[in-house]
């Protein structure tokens, strides 16, 4: 009998962490933007086919208002590609951190100074990213199968069993429906 160990390599935070672009940059689609209540990473960004959201941090966040405007709901559809930084710092440690390298709706290279320390800044540059194909519509999915995952939702108890049925729900393919979606963000909220 084989082991395989992948599962257990999936990390217990509910966001993206930078660490899982070491392996190399990720395009993604943005599904939806909402707050989350935290002063230093304030946003959650959904990315289409990705279980965790991912919290943009202060820099990261500044190129995409200067790219995109300052209004989140525009961003829906948008896409963008994040890749690890091992440059990047929090404080005086040199930790590594995600940083985006490409996004839609830009005609030509966006450059901008961003902090690198307190008091010194440097250029910092992002590349266009072609508009994708429109995507195929959501598969039809029988309104028992969503009514059976809204239940697991609802019955979840605490936030990794939360993270555990949104990962289940990822494989079965339902975690493109709204109610599905919906369900596991009101149930997220109740045991925050």
């Amino acid at each position: 009998m084989s082991l395989d160990l992948t599962d257990s390599l999936a990390p217990k935070s509910d966001q993206l962490d930078a660490i899982e672009l070491v392996s190399g940059p990720r395009t993604f689609t943005i599904e939806a933007v909402s707050k989350n209540g935290n002063d230093e990473q304030p946003f959650n960004f959904r990315l289409s086919g990705f279980p965790r959201v991912w919290r943009p941090g202060l820099s990261m966040r500044r190129v995409i208002v200067r790219a995109w405007g300052p209004k989140a709901e525009t961003y829906v559809g948008k896409r963008i590609t994040l890749y690890f930084d091992p440059n990047v710092r929090f404080g005086k440690e040199q930790t590594g951190g995600t940083r985006i390298s490409h996004m839609s709706g830009l005609d030509k290279p966006l450059t901008m100074p961003l902090p690198v320390t307190r008091g010194k800044s440097a250029m910092y540059t992002v590349q266009p990213l072609p508009d994708a194909p429109a995507p195929d519509p959501a598969p039809y999915i029988d309104p028992d199968v969503i009514t059976a995952w809204v239940t697991k939702f609802d019955e979840a108890t605490t936030l990794e069993e939360l993270q555990a049925i949104w990962g289940e729900a990822a494989s079965a393919g339902v975690t493109k429906n709204a109610e599905v979606f919906a369900a596991k963000e009101a149930r997220k909220l109740v045991l925050t």
